[in-house]
């Protein structure tokens, strides 16, 4: 009998080709969408799930909807919006993953009886030497292992990733070749919860967030002008600071604490070490320095470096180059050649 996989499908082409390519491999599959946000906008809309529904339809497959708004809420938007508040900035689509996709999905799909899930990611997923391993998509430009590097060994054990051995105009060629609805559908970009990208209103609305007005400060404590709230700035940010100075300047960080934002010029902006917490390995835990490459933001490419496990749950990353705008609330996540070895949230 055929492997049962329950099939996550937001209506995208990528996850309706993944349930395409299981199918054609003889699995026994089925669709479900989730129902992750109730606003406007974003993904998991009535549309998206009419979408998804058609290919699983096409596809022979039964389909679900499950309603997981509430989960959503608690583990994904009220992060976001404490992370913001903390002075940090987050990525939902990483916790997303960890709670949503990997985690409540997945468990619907155990108790219903199904043998494991299957997603749409640019990743893979192999199994050698005794244990799973999280592999680079092959098409490097469309990797997504980046957020998946969250994922334990249990859920690796149950994870399906098709379409990671192929690239993004081999997806949309077979979902043509299927006559899938959705096959020069357009790839969502936008954080789903903030489609308009304004974080700001976002807090404000949802959180009830209060921005408070605090100071721009360099290097040496003097007040530059005075900045909107913490959470409408990112490591990084040149526009929209409305600070005169003769040169350009940049948010290098910002300090909840005394509800201040440190600006400086792009010099200030590299920086060779970073701590991470909350660790995850997927590979086994180094107990010395490990060489790795890593990187600090999904599109970065990854950067020679050196794990040191600090034996409190957190650990050193040092980098052979600086690198730019390192972000606290961001993953930095550690590779070796084709495997994600581990990550962690960089403090």
């Amino acid at each position: 009998m055929a492997k049962r996989v329950l099939v996550a499908m937001s209506g995208g082409v990528d996850s309706s080709v993944a349930a395409l390519l299981l199918r054609r491999a003889g699995y026994d599959c089925a669709g479900a969408m989730m129902r992750l946000f109730s606003g406007e906008g974003g993904c998991c809309s009535a549309d998206d799930a009419e979408d998804a529904r058609s290919v699983a339809i096409r596809l022979g497959m039964d389909f679900y909807v499950f309603n997981e708004t509430a989960r959503f809420a608690r583990d994904v938007m009220d992060r976001f919006v404490a992370e913001y508040q903390a002075g940090r900035t987050p990525n939902p689509c990483i916790d997303c993953n960890r709670c949503l996709k990997f985690g409540a999905f997945l468990d619907r799909a155990l108790a219903l009886g199904y043998d494991g899930v299957a997603t749409g990611h640019y990743a893979r997923v192999s199994f050698a030497d005794g244990r799973y391993h999280l592999l680079r998509g092959r098409d490097r430009s469309k990797d997504q292992s980046y957020v998946l590097y969250q994922l334990t060994q249990a859920q690796l054990a149950r994870v399906l990733l098709p379409v990671g051995e192929y690239g993004k105009d081999a997806v949309r060629a077979l979902a043509e070749e299927a006559g899938l609805a959705t096959a020069r559908k357009k790839d969502s970009q936008d954080i789903c919860f903030v489609p308009d990208g304004d974080y700001v209103g976002f807090l404000r609305r949802y959180g009830n967030a209060a921005l408070t007005e605090g100071d721009f400060v360099d290097r040496t404590g003097r007040v530059l002008g005075r900045h909107r709230g913490l959470a409408a700035y990112t490591t990084g940010q040149r526009k929209g600071l409305g600070v005169s100075a003769d040169a350009r300047r940049y948010v290098i960080s910002k300090d909840a604490a005394t509800n201040t934002v440190l600006l400086g010029d792009d010099a200030e902006l590299y920086s060779t070490e970073l701590t991470a917490e909350a660790l995850n390995w997927i590979e086994p835990e180094p107990s010395a320095p490990l060489r790795v490459t890593a990187k600090t933001r999904y599109s970065q490419r990854e950067a020679a470096a050196t794990v040191t496990p600090r034996g409190d749950g957190t650990a050193r990353v040092t980098f052979d180059t600086p690198q730019r705008a390192i972000t606290a609330g961001q993953a930095v996540v550690f590779y070796d050649g084709e495997r994600v070895v581990g990550g962690g949230t960089i403090q």
